[in-house]
């Protein structure tokens, strides 16, 4: 039976991962963060990776993505790798995600591509104010990351900002329903939901 694809695009920071998680206890589902895919730079000195850009589409192997959300969408399991933020390289073991009656992708360029937009049922865009963006990224990198407050804020002034309003923001056009990433989180896994039932989806 194929899987139920519902995209969660958005800003960094604007509550993406909080809404997968959130959706996917309630569906239940699985959830596949395209943080996965982010390029390995094990070749590059440690200096390089803290400069390279990762907030543009090409940071991503596009065409990794497009291959297991295929597979995915057909019913069929995909090995999926696993990406350590700390160091900016791949995992050595990929991990198998096997396909349920739903599936949940989210990241910054989810409806980017459109090899990836067309295998989506539902295709959701989170935003939120810049103010709130940054300060929920300032917790996170600092927490999970490894990362110092000053290189997040020289981080997400010199990149992540400016490319989110190049790349991300404009795929808000891709989208069947756009939410409000501040407002209470029961309220979005609402809105998600009434969307899947009107589309017969659940």
């Amino acid at each position: 039976m194929r899987p139920v694809l519902i995209g969660i695009a958005g800003p960094s920071c604007a509550g993406k991962s909080e809404l997968a998680r959130r959706l996917a206890a309630v569906l239940p589902a699985r959830v596949l963060s395209l943080d996965r895919y982010y390029r390995d730079l094990s070749q590059l000195s440690p200096e390089d990776r803290a400069r390279w850009n990762f907030d543009v589409p090409d940071a991503l192997a596009a065409d990794e993505i497009a291959r297991d959300l295929a597979a995915l969408a057909a019913g069929r399991p995909a090995l999926v790798p696993s990406y350590d933020f700390s160091r900016h390289v791949r995992r050595p073991a990929p991990e198998k995600l096997e396909p349920g009656p739903f599936l949940i992708v989210e990241g910054l360029f989810t409806l980017y591509w459109d090899p990836v937009r067309r295998l989506l049922d539902l295709k959701v865009f989170v935003d939120a104010p810049d103010p709130v963006c940054l300060a929920r990224r300032l917790e996170r990198d600092v927490r999970e990351r490894g990362r110092t407050p000053d290189s997040v804020l020289e981080q997400y002034q010199n990149t992540v900002r400016p490319m989110a309003e190049r790349y991300v923001l404009p795929t808000r056009a891709h989208a069947d329903l756009l939410l409000d990433g501040v407002a209470p989180p029961d309220r979005l896994l609402e809105q998600v939901l009434a969307a899947l039932r009107e589309r017969g989806l659940r």
